[in-house]
C-alpha cells in the first residue's frame, strides 16, 4: 500500500477541521443519521472507497460513515475542486485520503489506483471514474465487492451505458436519482454554486446581462432560476424538445447556440455532455464573452480548441484566463472549462449536501443489508428511504406536517368508490 494520505500542507489541518465544524453546524440531518450509525454500527468491517470532491461537506459524510463502523479511504474526483484544508484535517483524523488542488492528470490516477488498493467493498464515486477503472483495470476485486453508489448525472450516464453494453459488473445505485438529490441538490445546489464561482472569479453584475444555459435539466433550472433573481436576461439552448418547452414557459427565450452566441454575455454549460460550446460558437461571441462549465466533466466546452484559436493568452486572475482570437475578439474562460461552482467557490451549500450525503450513508447500509440480492444494474433507493431523508431534514428546519388518516388511506388504495 503507498503512504496513507498525500495532501498540499498538513499544516493546514487545524482550519480544515474548523471549515468541517462549520458544514456540521448546517447539516443537522446528517448527523442525525451519524449518531444513528454510532449506535448500530451498520458497516462494521466494510471498506468504502470513495472518490468524491473532498470538501468540508465530504469530511461530514466520511465521519458518518466511520461512525458507523466504516474504514475510508478517498481521493478526489476532479483535478480542481479539493479544499486543500478539508484534506489536510482529514489526514489528521486518521482517514486515508489523497488529493490536492491542481491535481496532473498522472496523480489523479495514482490517488484513484491508491482508493483501490485499499481493496474496498463498497465504492462512491461522483462521475464513475472509480467505477471504470475498478472494472477496465482491476477485475479481480469485483467479486468481493458489495456495490457501489453514483452521486451525479454524469455518472449515471456513464453507468447506464455500462449497463447496456453489458459491461457493469456489481450493483450500483443511483444516488442521484434519490428526489432529495437531484431535486434539491442540482436544482438549488447547483444554481446557487454556479453563480458564486462565477461572481468569486470575476466579480462582474449579473443584472442586465444575457446568460445563455446550455441545458435545461435539473442544474440547468437552477442556473436559470439564480440568474434570472439577479436580473439577467435568460436564453436556454436545448436538444431535448420537452425541456425547452418547459424552458419557454418559465419564461425564457430558448433558441440554438449558434443563434444565441452571437448575443450571450456569459454561458453557461450543464449538459454532462461532450463540445456543446464549440470553436464555431465562440469565434460568433462578442468581445469579453464569458464561458464557464458546471457539467462535472471539462469536456462540455472546447477548451482544447480555444487555446489552438487563441493568438493571445494570459491568466489575468487566478483560474480567469483571456483568450485573444484571430478577428480581435476575447473569451473569458474560467476554471479551465472544470467545474466552476468547485473551482472558483466551495460548491453547493452544506445544508443541500446534507441531504444528498444522507442519501449516500444508506445507500451503504442498503448495501450492505442486501448483500447478494441485489442486480447487477443502476438501482434506486426504495421510495421509503427517500421519504425518510426528507423527513429528516424537515425535522431540522422545524417544520411540521400532515399525515393522512385511516379513510384517507382506504380512499387512496381503493378503486370503487367514485362519483
Amino acid at each position: 500500500m503507498p503512504k496513507d494520505y498525500f495532501v498540499k500542507d498538513i499544516n493546514l489541518a487545524e482550519q480544515g477541521k474548523k471549515n468541517i465544524e462549520w458544514a456540521e453546524m448546517q447539516m443537522g440531518a446528517l448527523l442525525e443519521v451519524k449518531t444513528r450509525f454510532e449506535k448500530e454500527k451498520p458497516l462494521k468491517g466494510i471498506r468504502v472507497g470513495l472518490a468524491l470532491h473532498v470538501t468540508k461537506e465530504t469530511a461530514v459524510l466520511v465521519r458518518t460513515l466511520v461512525a458507523g463502523g466504516a474504514e475510508v479511504a478517498i481521493t478526489g474526483c476532479n483535478p480542481l475542486s479539493t479544499q486543500d484544508d478539508v484534506a489536510a484535517a482529514l489526514a489528521k483524523e486518521g482517514i486515508k485520503v489523497w488529493a490536492y488542488k491542481g491535481e496532473t492528470k498522472e496523480d489523479y490516477y495514482r490517488y484513484l489506483a491508491n482508493v483501490i488498493n485499499s481493496k474496498p467493498y463498497i465504492t462512491i464515486d461522483d462521475g464513475c471514474d472509480l467505477v471504470s477503472e475498478i472494472h477496465t483495470k482491476h477485475t479481480d476485486l469485483i467479486p468481493e465487492i458489495i456495490g457501489g453508489c453514483e452521486e451525479t448525472t454524469t455518472g449515471i450516464i456513464r453507468l447506464r451505458a455500462m449497463e447496456k453494453d453489458g459491461a457493469l459488473k456489481y450493483p450500483m445505485i443511483a444516488v442521484n436519482d434519490n428526489k432529495t438529490k437531484h431535486l434539491l441538490d442540482n436544482y438549488y445546489g447547483t444554481g446557487q454554486s454556479t453563480i458564486d464561482g462565477i461572481l468569486r472569479g470575476t466579480g462582474i453584475l449579473f443584472a442586465g446581462k444575457n446568460v445563455v444555459v446550455a441545458g435545461y435539466g435539473d442544474c440547468g433550472k437552477g442556473v436559470g432560476l439564480r440568474a434570472k433573481g439577479m436580473g439577467a436576461n435568460i436564453i436556454v439552448a436545448e436538444v431535448n424538445p420537452f425541456r425547452a418547452l418547459q424552458a419557454k414557459l418559465d419564461g425564457f427565450r430558448v433558441m440554438p447556440l449558434k443563434e444565441a452566441a452571437k448575443i450571450g454575455d456569459i454561458f453557461i454549460t450543464v449538459t454532462g455532455d461532450k463540445h456543446v460550446i464549440k470553436i464555431e460558437h465562440m469565434e460568433l461571441m462578442k468581445d469579453k464573452a464569458i464561458v464557464a462549465n458546471s457539467g462535472h466533466f471539462d469536456a462540455e466546452i472546447d477548451y482544447a480548441g480555444l487555446k489552438k484559436i487563441s493568438v493571445n493568452a494570459r491568466e489575468i486572475r487566478p483560474l480567469v484566463e483571456e483568450f485573444t482570437l484571430n478577428n480581435g475578439r476575447r473569451i473569458i474562460a474560467l476554471a479551465n472549462c472544470r467545474l466552476v461552482n468547485l473551482s472558483l467557490a466551495e460548491g453547493h451549500p452544506s445544508e443541500v449536501m446534507s441531504t444528498s450525503f444522507c442519501g449516500q450513508s444508506l445507500a451503504c447500509e442498503y448495501l450492505v443489508k442486501n448483500k447478494d440480492k441485489l442486480p447487477k444494474k443502476v438501482i434506486t433507493l426504495p421510495e421509503e428511504l427517500d421519504n425518510e431523508i426528507a423527513k429528516l431534514q424537515l425535522e431540522v428546519l422545524g417544520v411540521k406536517i400532515d399525515s393522512l388518516d385511516e379513510e384517507q388511506i382506504k380512499y387512496l388504495n381503493s378503486w370503487s368508490e367514485g362519483t
